[in-house]
């Protein structure tokens, strides 16, 4: 199981992520994007008041944690914004919803932005590039002993791609850096990065083989909601694909995932008690 993250990195009250990785019904991380240009919220939170009145919302239905990120990573159309800009966006927002006691996570990709998240109280990294893009990443993350989302990603789609076969390859890479910067092994968590890099055949493969990546031994995250791959399912735009993504998630948690990202959180939560329950029956 995931360690807790060092006291600067856990506001005071909130439950260690050992804790919460311990229940038998998997964690559920809010998302809170305070983007112009996300694919499903795009703009909705901007406003400081807004974003934490929907902070607020979500720890009310049920999320155990609060994944906060204030650059765009949608893989295709996301304008990249510069480490200045990412702060200002992050400062009124994130030390507040810290002190709301519910664990933190920061969603960037420049290291120097979650070195500050780090000092501000987020108690995990989460790097859809798994500590491969920013080469200062793993040992700003080392050195808060904080822990890290590590997430699959490609620069290009390759739908000819044996992609477990390539999460398995980038993930040793991933635990690999991260055990040369000192990131302690129970502090890492694995994403397999539905959506990204990936088609979407690719992503249903992904999670209907996900009990592959049990050979790791990390807790896995899945983070299927409003994901394009239900468009190509049954097509709808983001806000209509509730029901696909409560199908994944269902699935994911099947499969031994032990977080759930997800952007509805009360029907999220509602499906995985449910499902539980119903689990604890048989």
């Amino acid at each position: 199981m995931i360690s807790a993250a060092s006291p600067e990195g856990l506001s005071a009250g909130a439950p260690s992520l050992r804790t919460l990785l311990s229940r038998a019904v998997p964690a559920v991380m809010g998302i809170l994007n305070i983007t112009p240009d996300s694919f499903s919220d795009a703009g909705r939170f901007l406003r400081p008041q807004e974003a934490l009145a929907q902070v607020r919302r979500m720890i009310a239905e049920g999320a155990d944690l609060i994944d906060i990120g204030a650059e765009s990573t949608r893989p295709y159309g996301a304008v990249e914004v510069s480490a200045t800009e990412e702060l200002r966006r992050l400062e009124p927002v994130l030390p507040a919803v810290v002190a709301l006691g519910t664990p933190v996570s920061i969603d960037s990709m420049k290291a120097s932005v979650v070195d500050w998240a780090l000092h501000a109280g987020a108690a995990i990294a989460n790097d859809v590039w798994g500590l491969q893009r920013d080469p200062d990443m793993a040992p700003v993350i080392a050195a808060h002993r904080a822990s890290v989302i590590v997430m699959h990603n490609r620069a290009e789609v390759d739908p000819d791609l044996d992609i477990m076969q390539d999460i398995a390859a980038f993930f040793a890479r991933s635990l690999d850096i991260a055990s040369r910067a000192g990131i302690a092994r129970d502090n890492i968590v694995l994403d397999p990065g539905i959506g990204f890099g990936k088609t979407s055949e690719q992503s249903m493969i992904v999670l209907a083989r996900q009990q592959e990546l049990a050979s790791f031994g990390l807790p896995i995250l899945v983070g299927a909601s409003r994901k394009r791959f239900i468009d190509s399912v049954c097509p709808s735009p983001p806000h209509h694909r509730l029901g696909g993504s409560i199908a994944a998630h269902l699935l994911a948690m099947q499969c031994g995932a032990r977080i759930i990202r997800a952007h509805d959180v009360a029907e999220t939560v509602q499906a995985l008690r449910v499902a539980a329950a119903i689990r604890d029956q048989q």
